[in-house]
């Protein structure tokens, strides 16, 4: 059965004047001509992504969607009308979220991340910004110190909520991240903490700055490029480490320790300078 909403390996079985016929050998689905290439001959496999045009005719294309039935992703709304939000799919057809699956008034030009999902009725691929009903919770299948892939989804009072490998709900804590990071973006973290309430924590770095060598190279890189010296110590306010070095100052105090101990630097009243 031809899968909406998905790539399906097809087979060439018909030409006709509007395009290529393809077939998994139960079901058929137009190609349109425009889509149609050189090697798509009679008998060929052919890999298309499935869905109903504007008319709820099934059609077969080449292109890429930004997100398949099942996937979150990050798009621009395009249109409002009557029927909702109408969102840039990547596919000449832009894809709706009714009024129902919005949380807060979509608005022309805005971003929103969506989940896509087949409306069981129309059978037409459809998104929704409630993202929680299509989330699940913590399982066995993770572990602290995992790598995973997240996508940032809103920004919180305590930070960045995130989705985890396309399933479970995550959490980038303000006073733990170090670089930039926007709603959107596609990257990855690693498991900080599976809590009692199967909420998931999230970290950046694979490692805590503070029991790796990765925060005294930050710092050795930093005063090499400032002429061995930076106008910082252990009594330095966080927001001043955090923006000389992308670190918090535990890690600093740590990094600065370890190397006055290996006599890599010398520490001033306001300054910190590099001997080595």
């Amino acid at each position: 059965m031809i899968a909406i909403g998905k790539f399906n390996v097809l087979t060439v079985c018909e030409e006709l004047a509007e395009g290529l016929l393809l077939t998994d050998r139960t079901d058929t689905v137009l190609l349109p001509r425009k889509a149609v290439l050189p090697e798509m001959q009679l008998g060929a496999e052919v890999n298309v992504f499935v869905y109903k045009d504007n008319e709820t005719r099934l059609v077969a294309t080449t292109q890429v969607p930004n997100a398949v039935v099942g996937e979150f992703a990050y798009m621009e709304v395009k249109a409002v009308n009557t029927a909702g939000a109408f969102l840039d799919w990547g596919l000449e057809k832009d894809i709706l979220v009714p009024f129902r699956e919005q949380t807060i008034a979509m608005q022309e030009g805005n971003w929103y991340v969506v989940y896509v999902y087949l409306d069981v009725v129309s059978s037409r691929v459809t998104a929704s910004a409630r993202l929680s009903k299509f989330l699940q919770q913590a399982d066995d299948t993770l572990k602290e110190n995992d790598a995973v892939d997240i996508l940032i989804t809103k920004r919180t009072n305590l930070g960045f909520d995130a989705i985890i490998n396309n399933a479970y709900r995550g959490l980038l804590y303000e006073n733990e991240i170090f670089e930039t990071v926007n709603v959107g973006e596609k990257r990855k973290a690693y498991i900080k903490k599976i809590r009692d309430d199967f909420k998931i924590d999230l970290k950046l770095q694979a490692r805590d700055f503070g029991i790796s060598d990765d925060a005294k190279e930050k710092v050795i890189a930093a005063l090499q490029s400032n002429n061995g010296f930076l106008p910082l110590n252990d009594n330095s306010e966080p927001d001043a480490i955090r923006d000389q070095l992308q670190m918090s100052k535990k890690s600093f105090k740590k990094a600065i320790g370890g190397l006055f101990k290996e006599k890599k630097i010398i520490l001033r009243p306001d300054s910190i300078e590099w001997v080595a």
